[in-house]
């Protein structure tokens, strides 16, 4: 049995991103993974499959607490896919529901945390779910309550708000989380991918990490989504992979909904440095100061 590696965000962070990169790696072959055949390597968490054989009865049969309890014996049978640790996306909050943990310690080796600046969320979650209005992702992001309920493909899941979903996963230091921030897997792709690399103990040399790297870019993954679709995608989302940059917000976002989001998640915002400098004066007076 492999144990699990959690490739963990909020939705629309680059946790995505994260496994086709490390995925490419693992493989070093001369061409680009399939992105639609990912799941078969790098399994989600979310998949019905793993948790329904542990069900005495159809899963919308079940109440919710039926339904947490299966968590467990799921995870585990992820790690009957092969020996090595395999990488698993995880959209949940590090937490519990009904008293059982959203991600199984027993059958776990530790995770990767990816962290994407809200003002840059709001717009991937918008062409994500195809909503009206920049002012609907804002409030999505802001709801505690937030998640996916069960579906014919898909188990619950629990995102929290962006605030609370980043601060579930990193708040309390933990050796065998490593956080890195999407803005600089933009800016430096090579550095920080091969500092993961590093972290997960993958041997790759500088010609492999800029070839895996390469194969993940965002060029190429419009591309494989143009020419063959992605099976991941949203139904109302026109593309999974938009534009794979940091501060677009900036071309799109009024003032007054930017200072919204500051003033919703000021605390985690300065923790990760995400408050612009022109933005300063938008901070909550009644909030307690960050802890960095």
């Amino acid at each position: 049995m492999g144990a699990l590696i959690w490739l963990a965000s909020y939705p629309k962070s680059g946790n995505t991103w994260m496994r086709i990169f490390l995925l490419n790696l693992l493989r070093d072959k001369d061409e680009p993974l399939d992105i639609n055949k990912m799941a078969s390597f790098s399994p989600m968490d979310a998949a019905r499959v793993w948790y329904e054989p542990f069900a005495s009865a159809p899963l919308e049969q079940l109440g919710e607490p039926e339904i947490a309890r299966l968590l467990p014996a799921g995870h585990k049978r992820i790690t009957e896919l092969r020996p090595d640790p395999i990488l698993v996306k995880t959209h949940n909050f590090s937490g519990s529901w009904h008293g059982v943990p959203l991600q199984t310690a027993a059958v776990s080796a530790g995770a990767v945390y990816i962290v994407r600046n809200p003002l840059d969320v709001v717009l991937s979650i918008r062409g994500h779910f195809g909503m009206p209005d920049i002012d609907r992702a804002i409030g999505y992001i802001a709801n505690e309550n937030m998640g996916a309920r069960l579906s014919r493909e898909r188990m619950p899941e629990f995102f929290r708000s962006w605030s609370g979903h980043v601060r579930s996963w990193t708040e309390k230091a933990n050796p065998k989380i490593h956080v890195v921030k999407y803005e600089d897997l933009v800016d430096a792709p090579n550095t920080h991918f091969a500092r993961i690399s590093r972290i997960l103990g993958i041997p790759a040399n500088d010609e492999q990490i800029a070839r895996a790297t390469r194969f993940a870019s965002f060029e190429q993954l419009q591309k494989q989504e143009a020419e063959h679709g992605f099976a991941e995608r949203a139904p109302n989302s026109d593309t999974f992979f938009r534009q794979g940059k940091s501060g677009g917000w900036r071309e799109t976002l009024t003032r007054e909904q930017v200072e919204r989001i500051i003033a919703d998640h000021y605390v985690q915002m300065a923790r990760f440095g995400y408050i612009p400098d022109d933005y300063r004066d938008a901070i909550p007076k009644t909030s307690e100061a960050p802890t960095v």
